[in-house]
């Protein structure tokens, strides 16, 4: 099993729930955050003041995979928010050691879906 972590931009969330939708990957646990990488800020004016912003406005995307489903997942992702430019995000794939179903108490493979 496998926990892939995806940050990417706002505005690109439906298109990648569309694309994880098309390869039957529905269970996901999405998240509003703020961060910088590469693209390290913005500078915005305001009142004739420049104020450089950057924390950037992200979402997190957690999806629990089996492990035939984790190339997939990620391929879907890429597809869905790649744009080309810098700040499209970032995936990350981490060991999930153990997952458990609260409401049937149903453990690993399973209870991942």
């Amino acid at each position: 099993m496998k926990m892939v972590t995806a940050i990417i931009q706002p505005e690109k969330l439906d298109d990648v729930k569309n694309a994880l939708t098309e390869i039957d990957v529905k269970r996901m646990t999405v998240s509003r955050v703020r961060g910088c990488g590469t693209q390290g800020g913005i500078e915005e004016s305001y009142r004739g003041q420049v104020h450089t912003v950057n924390l950037l406005d992200k979402v997190r995307i957690e999806i629990a995979v089996n492990e035939d489903f984790v190339d997939r997942t990620i391929q879907a992702v890429i597809n869905g928010a790649k744009s080309g430019a810098i700040g499209d995000g970032k995936i990350f794939v981490t060991n999930l050691e153990q997952c458990i179903r609260i409401r049937t108490e149903e453990r690993g493979h399973g209870a991942v879906g």
